[in-house]
């Protein structure tokens, strides 16, 4: 892949990224009275458009105006589908229920993702499953036979969890650019990690996490299972002996201290593709950035809308990339 390929890609998102929510920002909706003016703030930024009333449709609008862009750029977006495999594997998990449940439930979809989601539900409706991309249809068949033949609801989410991680692992490596590699190797460290933690917590056994957890580089999964049978101890002390360390504080604090913890890593390490003038990096750091940024706004605005203290949402707000 030629360095110089993305070049005006690269100098758009240097202007877009001037539209980025700072940290200054953040900081006026959490001193907002409450979530109307939280909303109003937003409009000021030119967040949501037009018919964009309330929360959701705002953050809705956000996220197409994000991929439009992307499309306006890349010819081949297949490149960032590694970003839009958590929305296939949702989206496959919700047809096998649907399915299991005989009823429709369209609501429960993500348009976003590689697949359509009527080949998705039409796949699981007519046990089709070769019409799944190859990477789906395994897991898919034996999801739903495991679901209709056993009514075990867990262990159909962990056979497409897992499925979901490897395809966003090895993803992440295909295109041949750090930064998605680099997501693809923390979303599922932190997705282990979480998996671990609950099964200690819940005395699940090493069967149970052997098919649960996704290979990586970060992590020996292995001794990570190992330590999840001894307990939460036991996995903060291997965590203490990977590149994950400074997590073990979060992780004694609460599951969303973790997950925030996880988030603000992922930023800190694709900020330096802010100075680099080649390449998807920019463009996959920008991605990450207004999925961040997002996610941070609808932290607030549930915090705002549910009445919390303002340090009780500051404790949950991520860091942002500019």
């Amino acid at each position: 892949m030629a360095k110089d390929q993305y070049v005006y890609a690269v100098a758009r998102i240097r202007s877009k990224e001037l539209s980025l929510l700072s940290g200054s920002v953040i900081e006026q909706l959490l001193g907002a009275k409450g979530y109307d003016e939280c909303l109003q703030l937003l409009r000021e930024k030119n967040w949501g458009d037009s018919d964009a009333e309330d929360a959701g449709a705002i953050l809705a609008a956000e996220r197409e105006k994000t991929w439009q862009l992307i499309g306006e750029l890349v010819k081949d977006l297949s490149v960032f589908d590694v970003f839009l495999y958590a929305n296939d594997y949702h989206n496959l998990k919700a047809a096998i229920k649907e399915a299991r449940m005989d009823s429709e439930y369209p609501g429960i979809y993500i348009d976003q993702g590689t697949v359509d989601v009527k080949r998705i539900r039409e796949a699981i409706r007519t046990r089709d499953f070769a019409a799944l991309p190859e990477a789906m249809a395994e897991p898919a068949k034996e999801a739903y036979e495991v679901l209709l033949q056993t009514g075990d609801g867990q262990l159909c989410d962990i056979i497409i969890d897992r499925a979901a991680l490897n395809a966003i692992y090895q993803a992440g490596k295909a295109v041949g650019d750090e930064c998605l590699k680099l997501y693809g190797e923390l979303t599922v460290a932190s997705a282990d990690i979480k998996t671990a933690v609950r099964a200690a917590r819940t005395g699940k056994d090493k069967a149970f996490l052997a098919r649960a957890l996704a290979p990586c580089d970060t992590l020996d999964v292995s001794r990570l299972a190992q330590a999840a049978v001894e307990g939460v101890d036991a996995i903060c002390a291997y965590l203490e002996l990977t590149p994950y360390a400074e997590a073990v504080e979060e992780l004694h604090k609460s599951p969303s201290a973790f997950e925030r913890w996880c988030d603000n890593l992922l930023i800190r390490k694709i900020r330096p593709q802010r100075f680099n003038p080649f390449g998807l990096g920019p463009l996959a750091a920008y991605i990450l950035a207004r999925d961040n940024e997002i996610k941070t706004v609808r932290i607030v605005l549930s915090g705002k809308l549910n009445h919390l203290p303002e340090e009780s949402i500051r404790e949950r707000v991520r860091e942002m990339y500019v």
